[in-house]
């Protein structure tokens, strides 16, 4: 599937909810996400995140493969949904993806300003890992 089609999935998935079903979604995704223990080092740490999260990527056959963990189950939920997107695309497709479903599903609303600025800071290093696989 692009990037575009997973996004209008995750909408459709939304769009019949409640936002306490909403977040109860969101916490499911984080919920999917393996346990990395080995990736929560300082080094992969995102600044700006009221939580701690945590990322990394490799490119493999082409195609970018990320592996986040956080302490925080909403924020993990919200990695797990990025990852859900982003995850197993070509770099270029990455860079250029425009991430409409933040807002189309209200989430950005729904969090803290610190929050949102922190999901801010999670797509920016997922595009610069992109980027730096994009050469």
């Amino acid at each position: 599937m692009t990037i575009n089609q997973l996004q209008d999935e995750l909408i459709e998935e939304f769009s019949e909810l409640e936002w306490v079903d909403r977040y109860q979604m969101i916490i499911d995704y984080g919920k999917d996400l393996k346990p990395c223990p080995e990736i929560r080092t300082q080094q992969n740490l995102i600044d700006g995140c009221q939580s701690q999260v945590w990322f990394t990527a490799e490119l493999r056959d082409g195609k970018v493969y990320y592996r986040a963990d956080s302490d925080a189950l909403l924020v993990k939920g919200v990695v797990g949904m990025l990852l859900h997107v982003l995850s197993g695309h070509t770099p270029k497709e990455i860079v250029d993806a425009d991430l409409y479903f933040i807002d189309d599903i209200q989430l950005r609303e729904h969090l803290s300003p610190t929050r949102s600025n922190g999901v801010a800071a999670m797509l920016q290093q997922m595009k610069l890992y992109a980027l730096a696989f994009n050469r």
